[in-house]
């Protein structure tokens, strides 16, 4: 929509806004800036004072441990605010970088405590994202632990079209997911050589290709049964309306 702020548009995906509501959304400043890949955003142990919000590329959360090897926890697409618990925990225990070149908004902490403060409805949705959040790092722990690399990174993609889609950025079963190699064996815990064999299988099975930072699902249906996928932890009204016609199991 026309002049409709980034923050109002990710509302508004969630639910109808009343014009009070709307009008409150779109008046919160937003500092926006683009930033390259591979850059920090906030680090561990930062105390900001405002909230990331994800407007174009991908970023992720991430630990490092004393060998200086990297954990990716979680990915974020357009609409994600990945640091919103920063509300209200003092210090941060994980990095937000970019993966991809990206623009991010920057929130003032002040401005959505207000926010929530007056509009319920507004605060309850925030809540509802990091519960949301916190059902995907929880099958993100089963998926890094238990699953075979093959479906552990098939699960991942699936995933990632389902939330891209749910942004509103995949079209005919493709989407942008600009990582390397090794960006996806920080997310998976497998090697860059393991990651390059998984991909490949894939695409022999004609299930998914990922070429040139552009994501594509050839089978659905064949990739989620590997994966052994179930889109009910992302939790998206939008999400399974898409599904359900897929006759998935």
């Amino acid at each position: 929509m026309i002049n409709e702020s980034p923050l109002t548009a990710k509302f508004r995906r969630a639910f109808t806004l009343t014009p009070d509501e709307r009008q409150a959304l779109d008046a919160i400043r937003i500092r926006i800036v683009a930033i390259g890949a591979n850059q920090d955003l906030v680090r561990e142990g930062d105390q900001p004072s405002r909230c990331i919000m994800v407007l174009a590329g991908l970023a992720s959360t991430s630990k490092i441990i004393g060998d200086g090897k990297r954990q990716v926890t979680a990915y974020h697409v357009p609409g994600d605010m990945p640091d919103l618990l920063s509300l209200h925990l003092d210090l941060l225990d994980s990095d937000v970088r970019t993966v991809s070149a990206c623009s991010v908004g920057f929130i003032d902490h002040s401005a959505i405590r207000l926010l929530c403060e007056r509009y319920p409805r507004l605060a309850a949705n925030l809540w509802r994202t990091t519960l949301v959040d916190a059902s995907i790092f929880r099958e993100w722990v089963v998926n890094v632990g238990k699953r075979q690399a093959l479906g552990r990174v098939a699960h991942l993609l699936c995933e990632i079209m389902l939330r891209m889609d749910d942004a509103g950025l995949a079209f005919d079963q493709s989407c942008a997911f600009a990582v390397t190699q090794a960006d996806l064996g920080e997310a998976t815990g497998l090697s860059a050589v393991h990651i390059n064999r998984t991909l490949k299988a894939l695409r022999e099975k004609q299930l998914s290709s990922l070429v040139n930072g552009q994501l594509t699902i050839h089978d659905w249906e064949g990739l989620a049964i590997l994966a052994e996928f179930r889109h009910d932890y992302l939790h998206s009204a939008r999400t399974k309306r898409r599904v359900e016609p897929l006759s998935m199991h």
